[in-house]
């Protein structure tokens, strides 16, 4: 069985204990079908305040995280089959494909920012690809590393109780998913729905798709929108 090794390399590895040892990543770990890790690039500095930022050339607010420490850590990290993945506000857009992708390399290395920025040399020559989560502002690159470490490692195979739940959630038909419902059947007057309670699995199948679809029309049309796209350019129907 395949285990995939995911490397955080970060100035705070200690915020990122309790999420790798937790849950699914917990179990992936315990499984031994995934090796976690959060290395500290302070172990690459080479001034007795473990120094990994500096002023910016040209000024400016902030300080930016020195190339050196980067550099001489990947050194030691990366492996033929490594891919390190800088993330970035500059990066494309994490999504449930990238995930997918990811999920076939064999060792990632997550390189965290922090500050104001990370010295333009690093994303120039040393990473080999950069994402980012979403247009907005964090306090630095631990959150987002985490977020695609747990959006991969759910993928690997044997990682889930059940193997259909990656492959049945949100975004990977290019949809929303279809609404859940659990025990009772009637709380406070809120049913569920009686298809669910019918033993047709056909119909059920079928009410799912209508469900997901309405979902994704009202709540995400610009995924319906790229689905479209999408078929268009295969010649096939949205």
């Amino acid at each position: 069985m395949r285990a995939v090794k995911i490397q955080i390399l970060t100035i705070f590895p200690e915020m990122c204990g309790a999420i790798l040892g937790g849950s699914i990543l917990g179990r992936a770990r315990e499984k031994g079908l995934a090796a976690l890790e959060a290395v500290d690039l302070r172990r690459w500095t080479e001034d007795r305040h473990r120094t990994t930022d500096d002023a910016p050339y040209g000024g400016g607010p902030g300080m930016v995280m020195k190339i050196g420490p980067i550099d001489r850590a990947l050194g030691e990290l990366r492996t033929p089959g490594s891919k390190v993945v800088f993330l970035s506000p500059q990066g494309r857009t994490l999504t449930q494909a990238i995930a997918t992708e990811l999920a076939d390399e064999s060792h990632l290395i997550l390189l965290c920012g922090h500050y104001e920025g990370v010295d333009q040399r690093v994303s120039d020559h040393l990473v080999d690809d950069e994402i980012s989560i979403g247009d907005y502002v964090l306090t630095s690159g631990v959150l987002p590393a985490l977020v695609l470490a747990d959006a991969v490692v759910r993928l690997l195979p044997g990682v889930l109780g059940d193997s259909r739940s990656a492959v049945e959630d949100s975004f990977v038909a290019g949809c929303l998913d279809h609404p859940h419902y659990t025990r009772p059947e009637n709380y406070r007057g809120w049913l569920v729905p009686g298809i669910l309670l019918s033993g047709n699995h056909e119909a059920i199948k079928k009410w799912r798709a209508e469900k997901s679809a309405e979902a994704t029309r009202t709540k995400r049309p610009d995924l319906m929108q790229a689905v479209a796209v999408t078929a268009g350019r295969s010649g096939g129907r949205p």
